[in-house]
C-alpha cells in the first residue's frame, strides 16, 4: 500500500492515476490536501494526478523520481532501500574546507554521477575536502547547467537518477569528502514546471528575473513554503548531504517576520541534532549584508557562510582590467586589499553599478563565514564564450589569481577544471524542447552580448554542441603546462592545510597594506607574510630577517637588503619569525 497526498486548495476534485488505474481522492481538507490509500501501489508504481475535469494527467508536485521527464508520470521511490555504509563518516568543518564545485554532465566523459565516483581519488590527492554539486533537480531535456530545474525532489535520470545520487554521496563519504547540494529555491525553469495547476507558488506582488516571485508570504504560503524546507530536509536526511548551497538569495523575497532563510536555519539545525550530523547552509547573496550569516540568536538569518562575490570582483578586475557591468565598481589594487581585510567593499558606500549606496560593514564576524574564489560556474558560463581565467589572463596571472584564493582568509573553493588550468571552455547551455523557447533562448544569449561587440558569434546554448565543448578533457593533465598549473594548486591546498595562520578567522588578526601605485598587496596572519605583487616589474617587500620562503607563484624571489624582490605579476608566501599578534577591537 501506498499512501498518496497532494496540496491543490484550488480544486475541487483530485484523482491519483496508478499503473493506469484511476482512484478518486479524498479532500480538500482544510489546509487543501487530498489523500488516498491505493493498496496496490509501493515503490516502482508510476502515478500522476487528475485536477477537475481535465483529462491531461500532472505529474506530482513533490515527485521523487520522474524516470522518463519532467512531464510524464511520476515514479513510486522508498528512500529506505538504500543500503549506506558512511555511518562512522563526519565531515570536515566548513572553516577547514576545501569547496570542489562541480557540473556532473561535464565533469567527466560519461557525465554521471557513477563516473564521477572514478575521480574521488584524484580530489582526495587535490586536498579537497568538499565536494558542491551543481542542481541534479529534474529539468526538460538532456543537458543543463541545472537551475532550469522543474521537479525539485526528483534526481534528474541523466546524471543517474535517485539512487545514483546516494551512491555517489555513500562513495564519497567512505573517501572522507563531504558533499553539497546546490538547490534552487527562488524559481523554477521554463518548461515542465506545473505546480501552478495544484496552487498558489507564485505572487504578482513580487518580480525576479525570473517573473513572478516565489510565493514566501501570501495567501497559501505555509505550504509554499513546507514545500521548499521539506525539500531541504529531504536532501540533508535521505540522501545524506552534508550542506546546500542556497541559490540568489536576495531573490527569496520574504516580509514575514520569520524569514524564510531564519526558518530553513532552525529546521535545518533540528533535524543536525536529530540525526547527528553536522550539517549547513551556505548562501550566495547580493545585497552585502552581514545578517545573511549572523547567527539567529543574535537576530541574523543564521546561514552558515556565504559567497563574498565583492572578492572575486575586485581580484578578477585587477588581473583582467575589465570595465563592465558590475565590474566598472572595482579595478583598484587598494579594493582588493580593502576586501582582504574588511570582506565587503561595498559595505555603505556609494556603488555607481547600482546608483545607490550599498551594503553594509562586516563585524564581529569569522572570515570562515564567507567562500573565496576566482572562478565559479556564473562567473564562467555568464561570459559569452565561457571562458575560463587562464584563457582570459594567461597562466603566470591565473596562478597569481589562485595564490591569492588560497592565502586569503576566507574558505577557498575552485570550480571543476580550474586546477589545471583546463583548456575547455564552460559555456551556458539548455535542451528546451520547445522550438519557440529554444529560438528565444538562443537569440535571448545573443542579444546578452551584443554590446560587447560579439554579433552572432556566441555559442546557440541549445545547441548539443556547446554542451559537449563543455565536458573538461583529462588528458590535458599529462600535458606540462596544465600539470604545472595542477602542482601549484595542489601545493597551495596542502600548504593551507598544514599552516595554522592560514586558517585563522578572526578580522583583528589579519593586517594588510597596500599601494595603488606601485600595484601591490601586503598581508600579515600569524607568521604568514604574503607579498602580492601586480605590477609588470619587480616590487621589494620589506622581510624581516629569517624568513622563509614557503612558496611562489613564479620565479623564487631574490633576497635583497631588508626584504625581497618579488618578480612581476607573482606572488610569494613567507613563513615569519614568530612575533606577538597585536589583537585590536573592530573599528
Amino acid at each position: 500500500m501506498h499512501h498518496f497526498s497532494v496540496w491543490a486548495p484550488r480544486r475541487k476534485k483530485v484523482s491519483v492515476v496508478v499503473d493506469n488505474n484511476t482512484y478518486p481522492m479524498q479532500g480538500p481538507s482544510q489546509r487543501g490536501f487530498w489523500i488516498a490509500d491505493v493498496e496496490s501501489a509501493g515503490h516502482g508504481s508510476d502515478y500522476a494526478f487528475l485536477l477537475d475535469d481535465d483529462t491531461t494527467p500532472y505529474p506530482d508536485p513533490r515527485s521523487f523520481w520522474q524516470p522518463k521527464d519532467v512531464h510524464s508520470f511520476s515514479r513510486v521511490l522508498d528512500q529506505g532501500k538504500f543500503s549506506w555504509q558512511d555511518e562512522k563518516f563526519r565531515a570536515v568543518p566548513l572553516p577547514s574546507a576545501v569547496v570542489y564545485e562541480m557540473h556532473v554532465g561535464t565533469f567527466t566523459p560519461g557525465g554521471t554521477l557513477d563516473s564521477a565516483i572514478e575521480k574521488l581519488d584524484y580530489l582526495c590527492e587535490l586536498g579537497i575536502t568538499h565536494i558542491e554539486l551543481l542542481p541534479i533537480a529534474s529539468y526538460e531535456g538532456n543537458f543543463s547547467w541545472g537551475y532550469d530545474g522543474v521537479a525539485p525532489y526528483a534526481p534528474d535520470e541523466t546524471v543517474g537518477g535517485p539512487e545514483a545520487v546516494k551512491r555517489f554521496v555513500n562513495a564519497c563519504h567512505c573517501k572522507g569528502l563531504a558533499v553539497i547540494l546546490d538547490v534552487v529555491y527562488n524559481h523554477f525553469g521554463p518548461a515542465g514546471n506545473y505546480t501552478g495547476q495544484f496552487g498558489p507558488y507564485y505572487t504578482e506582488k513580487h518580480k525576479t528575473p525570473w517573473g513572478a516571485a516565489i510565493n514566501f508570504e501570501e495567501g497559501g504560503s505555509d505550504q509554499v513554503r513546507r514545500y521548499f524546507f521539506d525539500n531541504a530536509l529531504m536532501w540533508l536526511r535521505d540522501y545524506h548531504f552534508d550542506g546546500l548551497r542556497l541559490d540568489a538569495t536576495h531573490e527569496l523575497i520574504d516580509r514575514s517576520a520569520m524569514h524564510f532563510l531564519e526558518q530553513l536555519s532552525r529546521e535545518v539545525e533540528d533535524l543536525s541534532a536529530s540525526v547527528g550530523r553536522s550539517l549547513f547552509l551556505i548562501a550566495e547573496n547580493d545585497l552585502n549584508d552581514p545578517r545573511i550569516v549572523t547567527p539567529r540568536e543574535a537576530n541574523g538569518y543564521g546561514m552558515d557562510a556565504q559567497w563574498s562575490d565583492d572578492f572575486h570582483h575586485a581580484l578578477f578586475s585587477i588581473l583582467a582590467d575589465e570595465q563592465v557591468g558590475y565590474f566598472r565598481d572595482f579595478g583598484e589594487i587598494c579594493q582588493l586589499a580593502y576586501t582582504l581585510k574588511h570582506v565587503f567593499l561595498y559595505d555603505g558606500r556609494y556603488s555607481r553599478y547600482r546608483h545607490h549606496y550599498h551594503g553594509r560593514p562586516v563585524v564581529n564576524l569569522s572570515y570562515h563565514k564567507y567562500l573565496g574564489f576566482i572562478q565559479n560556474h556564473d562567473q564562467i558560463g555568464n561570459r559569452a564564450k565561457g571562458e575560463r581565467m587562464e584563457m582570459i589572463v594567461g597562466m603566470r596571472k591565473a596562478k597569481l589569481a589562485a595564490g591569492v584564493v588560497f592565502t586569503a582568509p576566507f574558505v577557498p573553493m575552485i570550480f571543476m577544471g580550474e586546477e589545471w588550468a583546463a583548456g575547455t571552455p564552460w559555456m551556458y547551455f539548455a535542451d528546451f524542447q520547445e522550438p519557440e523557447l529554444r529560438k528565444a533562448v538562443s537569440e535571448g544569449r545573443k542579444k546578452d552580448f551584443a554590446h560587447f561587440g560579439f554579433g552572432d558569434n556566441v555559442p546557440n546554448p541549445e545547441d548539443p554542441k556547446t554542451f559537449e565543448a563543455s565536458k573538461l578533457q583529462w588528458g590535458e593533465l599529462e600535458t606540462p603546462e596544465h600539470h604545472e598549473m595542477y602542482r601549484w594548486y595542489r601545493d597551495l591546498i596542502h600548504l593551507r592545510k598544514k599552516t595554522l595562520s592560514l586558517n585563522l578567522g578572526d578580522m583583528s588578526r589579519m593586517e594588510v597594506e597596500c599601494s595603488e601605485e606601485g600595484r601591490w598587496i601586503r598581508t600579515d596572519r600569524g607568521d604568514v607574510r604574503t607579498c602580492m605583487n601586480f605590477a609588470d616589474t619587480p616590487t621589494d617587500f620589506a622581510m624581516p630577517a629569517g624568513a622563509d620562503l614557503l612558496l611562489s607563484s613564479a620565479e623564487a624571489p631574490s633576497r635583497e637588503e631588508g626584504g625581497v624582490r618579488v618578480p612581476a605579476m607573482s606572488m610569494a608566501i613567507y613563513r615569519t619569525p614568530a612575533r606577538a599578534m597585536s589583537v585590536e577591537p573592530p573599528q
